[in-house]
């Protein structure tokens, strides 16, 4: 992928530059225009895109692929995209997504301590960080209405059939890595799951118009 004048911190416009959307299953490409066809829908009335990605505890999937999405948009600069994540209950941003992001380039400050710190998560000099902690989807922090609801995860999109406020539900599910935890694999599968979040929501901004 061509590497674009950004302003994203250049370690992670590298990042994005060596991402193959190529290797992309066509099944996935399938389950993909879902979420393209909700943007470009949002962009062509010009209003703001508001998408929320939710899993079980929004403590993995849901903060990788809110924090991707809200780079590829920065990326591809596609404007009034407003990115969020929550589950169907709080726990805890797990660290090591915080040591992935970081190795990718991400400047990171943990802005309070506690069962559920709270980050603040840097992508470029001049755009607002994304504010990551867990919670619920219908946290007041996330839109009440005109989102798409994005489940990351089989358990909440199976258990959790109706979002209150959502427009359009797209179920977008991944691998969970927390099945590595505590394995000497851990490192290598968490970076391996944020390289396909990252490629695939690469691909979907690239297909906007």
């Amino acid at each position: 992928m061509q590497i674009q004048n950004s302003g994203l911190f250049q370690r992670i416009q590298k990042v994005i530059g060596k991402l193959d959307i190529l290797e992309i299953p066509k099944e996935r490409i399938l389950v993909l225009q879902s979420l393209i066809d909700f943007i470009q829908d949002k962009k062509d009335a010009h209003v703001n895109i508001n998408l929320n990605f939710i899993c079980t505890h929004n403590s993995r999937r849901s903060h990788l692929t809110q924090i991707w999405a809200q780079t590829m948009a920065a990326y591809f600069k596609i404007e009034n995209v407003f990115c969020y994540s929550g589950g169907t209950e709080a726990t805890a941003l797990f660290p090591k997504v915080i040591d992935v992001l970081s190795t990718i380039g991400f400047e990171i400050t943990n802005l309070t301590e506690g069962n559920n710190p709270v980050y603040s998560i840097k992508l470029s000099d001049d755009l607002h960080p994304i504010i990551s902690f867990s919670k619920t989807y219908d946290n007041p922090f996330n839109p009440k209405a005109n989102f798409a609801a994005i489940m990351t995860c089989g358990h909440a999109d199976e258990n959790c059939p109706f979002i209150p406020g959502a427009e359009k539900r797209i179920p977008l599910t991944f691998e969970d890595p927390k099945a590595f935890d505590n394995t000497p694999l851990q490192t290598e599968k968490y970076l391996e799951r944020s390289v396909q979040i990252a490629t695939e929501l690469s691909y979907v901004f690239s297909k906007i118009q």
